[in-house]
């Protein structure tokens, strides 16, 4: 009997046929081009079963591929049929080279211009063997007869107590930029720019509080907001103010027409393509630019900075307590699923904990190679004595959102020699980029090699970035900056947090990844202004794993500070027996 997968993709190629195409685009995106989805736009896992958070497919008549980048290679080779599915890395083998290479001539190849952006769709628009063709509805949506309903859960209100600015001061500061710029209105897709632009949260996407919306955002300062009129809540309505006109979902396209005549600024990367076809066909004059929100959202305010400095005293409370729990007899015998629940509940023993910030990654021993892995009933597995346990996750508190990963040896023998040199070089990465200063101007892209010297001087790597902006109680995945090996021009400015998490990964044995947030701030001395980061994150690192000869006595004295950091902050707050557990693992280390 085929898979599900494959007769799903045999349906979708007889649809094919009978809307006379010869292939069809699938990406791993929905109207707001979001990198997290709602169930019912998870198209991509319908279609090829894989989960992961980043990813398109491509369909033939005659072959189909499914694309991932490092992150899910491990993951597609487990979720992905590869008796019908080729799995390809996607920087490695781009879509549209694959495409290129197996596409007959003058192929006509669909695609949904409401869920692919304008650089999403561009490599494929320079194929000459092609045709692109927008399809009237997703077909996708077609085959899909149980496909969920849309998220119908209410607005709320983000208060000035955590945004720190008024909505009405964020708009005028922005509308301003936008005339200056010579814009008319600017158009915002991504549901988390709408929401920190009009100071509101939402429960529409799993483990991100935004509502799904779409708002044009004026140089006058004015707002249209589309969105399902049910979902808005009358405070919620008064709380937005009159100049924030509210359309139905249904009216964008006449709405839009108005803009005739003008000139409106569409983010080529955070918009769908039908954004620049619609607003050209009505007459207006279409101008790349970035989503204004970008960077003011990325610059957390004072307030903003204070707030996250509470979520973490939060989450690092709870995260100790889960670590002191994995060191006890109770915890004996636990499963992936079972520590990720329990770390989840510590979590909601604390005040105002709104939801993890994304599905834990649990991974025991070879699990924790998948470096996105999210556990399951079936690959659940008990977490083993003597062997490494990665558990990366993340809280949504009102005040900030949080994102940590801590590697332990789960005893009672030593760990391996071998696993300690590579700990610690991990570790060592994770130090050295924390501890950074830098002058104004510099980009993540500068700073990466940081973080992946110390495993580079031993022949190894890591396939993802350093480091990702972290959102202000919203997306744990934040643009515009990145500590990456991919070079970007957005500077790290103040305000601003990322994560920086090294990490090694050895299939089917293990995987290490040590992620703390920093904050980035203003560092001037000797006359030389710079930057530098701060550490947020409070939560100790494994010492059975730690090898102080090769950490080096500056690094040792390096972790022993945020040792004691963590003790004198996190201390006070833990049960008898836990804050005894955390004096033994924030004791200073013993030299080599």
């Amino acid at each position: 009997m085929p898979s599900a997968s494959a007769s799903r993709l045999a349906a979708l190629r007889t649809l094919l046929q009978q809307h006379g195409l010869d292939g069809l685009i699938i990406p791993h995106s929905d109207e707001f081009l979001g990198e997290y989805t709602p169930p019912c736009a998870e198209r991509l896992e319908w279609l090829t079963g894989f989960s992961g958070s980043a990813g398109m497919a491509v369909v033939l008549a005659d072959s189909a591929a499914v694309f991932s980048d490092g992150r899910y290679i491990t993951q597609m080779d487990q979720q992905v049929d590869g008796s019908c599915w080729e799995r390809q890395h996607i920087y490695q083998t781009p879509p549209s080279a694959w495409l290129a290479s197996k596409a007959p001539k003058a192929a006509r190849i669909g695609y949904d211009a409401r869920i692919m952006s304008s650089a999403e769709l561009r490599p494929f628009t320079t194929l000459d063997s092609i045709t692109l063709v927008p399809t009237d509805s997703n077909l996708t949506d077609i085959l899909w007869t149980d496909r969920p309903a849309f998220p119908a859960a209410p607005a709320t209100i983000h208060p000035l107590v955590y945004a720190g600015e008024s909505s009405q001061d964020k708009r005028t500061r922005l509308g301003q930029t936008l005339a200056a710029s010579g814009l008319a209105a600017a158009v915002l897709s991504d549901s988390a720019s709408v929401a920190w632009l009009l100071n509101i949260r939402g429960t529409d996407i799993p483990c991100t509080p935004v509502v799904l919306a779409f708002a044009v955002l004026h140089a006058d300062a004015s707002v249209d907001l589309f969105l399902q009129a049910s979902k808005l809540p009358a405070d919620v309505k008064d709380w937005l103010g009159p100049d924030v006109r509210v359309h139905e979902l249904e009216t964008l396209d006449s709405v839009l027409a108005t803009l005739s005549g003008k000139t409106v600024g569409v983010d080529p990367a955070s918009n769908a393509v039908w954004f620049s076809q619609t607003l050209t066909r009505h007459g207006a004059t279409v101008q790349d630019s970035s989503d204004p929100c970008l960077l003011p959202k990325a610059r957390k305010n004072a307030t903003e900075q204070a707030g996250t400095r509470k979520a973490h005293l939060k989450d690092g409370i709870a995260l100790c307590r889960f670590l002191h729990w994995l060191d006890t007899e109770e915890a004996r015998g636990t499963t992936e699923l079972q520590a990720a629940n329990r770390l989840d509940s510590f979590r909601a023993e604390g005040a105002d904990y709104r939801g993890e910030s994304f599905p834990a990654i649990s991974g025991a021993g070879p699990n924790g190679a998948v470096i996105h892995y999210r556990v399951t009933p079936e690959s659940d597995l008990v977490l083993n004595a003597n062997e490494v346990y990665l558990i990366d996750s993340g809280g949504q508190y009102p005040e900030g959102t949080t994102d940590v990963t801590r590697t332990v040896w789960t005893g009672p023998d030593a760990a391996p020699a071998r696993l300690k040199e590579t700990f610690t070089r991990v570790l060592r990465g994770n130090l050295r980029l924390g501890r950074a200063r830098f002058p104004a101007g510099t980009t993540g892209h500068a700073l990466d090699a940081l973080a992946r010297y110390d495993l580079w001087q031993a022949g190894l790597d890591y396939d993802h970035g350093t480091g990702h902006g972290v959102g202000s109680f919203l997306s744990v995945h934040e643009g515009p900056a990145r500590i990456s090996k991919n070079p970007s021009a957005i500077t790290l400015q103040d305000g601003m947090i990322l994560s920086n998490e090294p990490g090694y990964y050895e299939p089917g044995a293990y995987g290490i990844r040590l992620e703390t947030l920093v904050l980035v701030h203003k560092k001037d001395g000797e006359n030389r202004p710079g930057y530098a980061f701060e550490t947020l994150t409070l939560a100790p690192f494994d010492r059975r794993l730690i090898d102080t000869a090769v950490l080096g006595e500056e690094d040792c004295q390096i972790l022993d500070a945020y040792h004691a950091q963590i003790m004198e902050q996190i201390g006070p707050h833990l049960p008898e027996e836990a804050r005894n557990w955390l004096k033994t693992a924030c004791a200073p280390l013993k030299r080599a």
